[in-house]
C-alpha cells in the first residue's frame, strides 16, 4: 500500500471503499479535535432553545448539534449495529442535543468505519482528556466489544500546577482497543528507575556489575524439574545438571547462608521493566525542544513511536485520521511503517509535507501521494469556490503550499483563516543575507493570493505592504490571469539588490496558479526557510521503550 495524505472529511474518505477496501489497515491512531479549554457546563447546555447561538460563544476545535449532527444520529440509529445505535440513542436521553453530543454522534461514525477498516489482527488508540474519554468508552465498547477493551493509558502531560477549587489537571487519556482477542503485539520494556535498581538489584560482583538473587528451585512450578543433589543440597532443580555446572563455570551462581544454589541476573543483561498504562516518562513538548514546530496540540514522536512499536511490525499500515501535523506519519515512517493520514485543511496538510521534506527529504508525488490537492486549473476555482468549507482560506493556504510559504494568521486545526489582522499578508518566506560584518541578516519575501478577479489595485497593495514592512520581494498568486498594467506597475517598481548573493531579483513578481502547475517558481535568494524545520531524522534514534532520542534537547 502507498503512503498517501487525503484532504478532506474523514468520514466520507473512510466510507469510501475505493480509497478504504474492508481490513485494509493494522494500527490507527487517532487524537480528534475537541477544546478541552472549554468550561464544562458549557459544552452541556442544550443547543434546542432559539436563544442557544446567543449563549454560546462558537469555537472550531469540534462540533454543534445542527442539521449534519442530527442526520448523522438518525443514520447512526437506522443503519448501525444494534449496540452502537443503543449507546447512542442512551446517550443522547442522558446528554440532550448539545456540543458534546454532536462531538460524540460524529465521533461514533467515524469510529463505525474505523472498525470496518482494522485489520482482524490490528489496534486502535484513541487519545482524548477526561472530559470525554468515559463516553466515548461507551461508544468504544459498543462497535469493538467490550471484551476487546485493552488499557486506559495514562500519559502525563504537563508537570504539576494549580487549578481553581479541584486537583491540577496533568494528563491525557489514550484508550487501547483490539479488533479481536489477539492482536499483534510486541513488548515495550523501559528502564528500571534508580529506587529500583537499589532496592532489586544491590549485589555486586568484583567487577562492579550489578545483580538480583534468583530462584533456581522448581519447587511449586508447574511442569516440574529436574531432581539432584548440588553443593550437598538434594531437591527439584529448575534446569539439568549440565546447565547448573555451565552456571557454576560462568560465576553466575550465589549461594545463601544454608548453601541453597540461586542465579545471578544480571542488571546490564535485562530487557528492563514492563511498561505499564501509567506513562510518565514521556515529556510533552516544550518551547525548546526541537521537534516542536509551534502547532498547538502537537505531540511527542516518542508518545507515537510508543504506541506504534507495540502495535505493529515492519512494513504494516498505520492510520491517522485526524493528522494534525503529522507527528503520527512521521513516527511511522521513521519506524519503517507505511502510513495514511487525513485532514481537513490543507494548512494541516501543507506542513505535513514540509515536515515529511525536512526529515526524510521525502517529495509529494514521488515518494507518496496527496489526495484531494487541486491537479488543474479548474479544481482550483473549485477549491475557491467551496463556501461550504471556508474555500477562500483553503485556497490560500494551498497556494501558499506551491511556493512554500508560511501562513500568517492560519489557525492550526482551524478550517478558517484569522480576519482583520494581517496587515495585507498571506504568507511570508524568510531569508538570510550578510550585512557588512559578516553576519547573518534575515529578510523577507511577502505573499498575497487572490482567488478572484485581479486589478492593478492589488499590485499597488502589494507594493505598499511591502515598503511598510521594508520586506526585500513581494509576490502576488493568482488564479486569474493578471492585466497588462498589473504587470506593468510591477516591472515599474524596480529590483531587489542581493550584494551577497551578486543578483537582483524583481521587488513585485505575480504567478499564477497556471504558472505553477507548470513548474514556474519564485526568483529570490536561494537560503531561506519559512517555517520551523522538523529536524532531519538519523536512524538509530528511537529505543526499545519508543522513546525517540532525537531532538528532545
Amino acid at each position: 500500500m502507498n503512503n498517501r495524505l487525503y484532504y478532506g472529511d474523514n468520514l466520507e474518505i473512510l466510507r469510501s471503499r475505493e480509497c478504504f477496501p474492508d481490513a485494509c489497515v493494522d494500527l490507527i491512531y487517532l487524537d480528534p479535535p475537541f477544546n478541552s479549554n472549554r468550561n464544562y457546563n458549557v459544552l452541556f447546555r442544550s443547543e434546542s432553545g432559539a436563544d442557544s447561538e446567543a449563549q454560546i460563544t462558537a469555537f472550531e476545535d469540534t462540533w454543534h448539534w445542527g442539521e449534519t449532527a442530527e442526520e448523522t444520529y438518525r443514520d447512526l440509529i437506522l443503519g448501525a449495529p444494534a449496540k452502537v445505535s443503543m449507546a447512542i440513542e442512551a446517550l443522547l436521553n442522558l446528554i440532550d442535543r448539545n456540543q458534546m453530543m454532536a462531538y460524540l454522534v460524529m465521533m461514533a461514525a467515524r469510529l463505525v468505519e474505523l472498525d470496518r477498516v482494522l485489520k482482524p489482527t490490528g489496534s486502535l488508540y484513541l487519545h482524548c482528556d477526561p472530559t470525554a474519554s468515559h463516553y466515548l468508552k461507551i461508544l468504544l465498547d459498543a462497535i469493538f466489544d467490550a471484551r476487546n477493551f485493552k488499557n486506559e493509558l495514562i500519559w502525563k502531560r504537563t508537570s504539576a500546577h494549580n487549578d481553581a477549587r479541584r486537583f491540577g489537571k496533568i494528563h491525557d487519556v489514550i484508550l487501547f482497543y483490539s479488533k479481536s482477542e489477539y492482536p499483534k503485539w510486541n513488548n515495550i520494556y523501559q528502564p528500571y528507575d534508580e529506587e529500583y535498581v537499589k532496592q532489586y538489584y544491590r549485589y555486586q560482583d568484583d567487577d562492579g556489575r550489578r545483580w538480583m538473587s534468583g530462584d533456581l528451585s522448581a519447587s511449586g512450578l508447574s511442569g516440574g524439574g529436574y531432581e539432584y543433589e548440588w553443593n550437598g543440597v538434594v531437591r527439584v532443580w529448575r534446569c539439568p545438571i549440565e546447565t547448573m555446572q555451565q552456571l557454576e563455570s560462568e560465576n553466575r551462581i550465589f549461594y545463601t547462608q544454608n548453601g541453597i544454589a540461586r542465579i545471578k541476573r544480571y542488571l546490564d543483561e535485562s530487557e528492563g521493566q514492563l511498561t505499564n498504562d501509567l506513562w510518565t516518562d514521556i515529556e510533552a513538548l516544550r518551547s525548546w525542544h526541537k521537534e516542536r514546530l509551534g502547532y498547538p496540540t502537537q505531540k511527542p514522536e516518542a508518545l507515537l513511536e510508543r504506541i506504534i512499536l507495540a502495535s505493529s511490525n515492519e512494513g504494516d499500515v498505520v492510520l491517522d485520521p485526524f493528522c494534525g501535523c503529522g507527528t503520527s506519519i512521521a513516527a511511522a515512517h521513521k519506524l519503517k511503517r507505511n502510513w495514511i493520514g487525513i485532514d481537513i485543511t490543507h494548512l494541516s496538510i501543507a506542513l505535513q509535507k514540509y515536515r515529511l521534506g525536512d526529515m526524510f527529504e521525502l517529495v509529494s508525488g514521488r515518494d507518496y501521494t496527496v489526495i484531494g490537492e487541486p491537479r488543474a486549473i479548474e479544481g482550483a476555482r473549485e477549491l475557491a469556490r467551496d463556501s461550504a468549507n471556508e474555500g477562500r482560506y483553503q485556497f490560500e493556504w494551498w497556494a501558499l503550499s506551491l511556493v512554500g510559504a508560511k501562513p500568517v494568521g492560519g489557525r492550526a486545526g482551524s478550517r478558517r483563516g484569522k480576519k482583520g489582522a494581517d496587515k495585507g499578508i498571506d504568507g511570508i518566506i524568510n531569508f538570510f543575507e550578510q550585512d557588512e560584518k559578516g553576519k547573518a541578516k534575515a529578510r523577507t519575501v511577502i505573499v498575497q493570493v487572490k482567488s478572484g478577479k485581479v486589478s492593478v489595485r492589488d499590485i499597488r497593495e502589494l507594493k505598499s505592504t511591502v515598503e511598510s514592512e521594508n520586506a526585500a520581494i513581494g509576490l502576488l498568486i493568482t488564479l486569474e490571469l493578471p492585466t497588462q498594467n498589473m504587470l506593468k506597475e510591477g516591472l515599474e517598481a524596480g529590483y531587489y539588490e542581493s550584494d551577497f548573493w551578486q543578483r537582483r531579483y524583481r521587488r513585485l513578481q505575480v504567478l499564477t496558479v497556471g504558472d505553477l502547475f507548470e513548474g514556474a517558481s519564485l526568483d529570490m535568494p536561494p537560503q531561506h526557510a519559512t517555517h520551523r524545520k522538523a529536524e532531519r531524522y538519523s536512524p538509530g534514534n528511537v529505543d526499545s521503550a519508543g522513546k525517540s532520542q532525537q531532538g528532545l534537547l
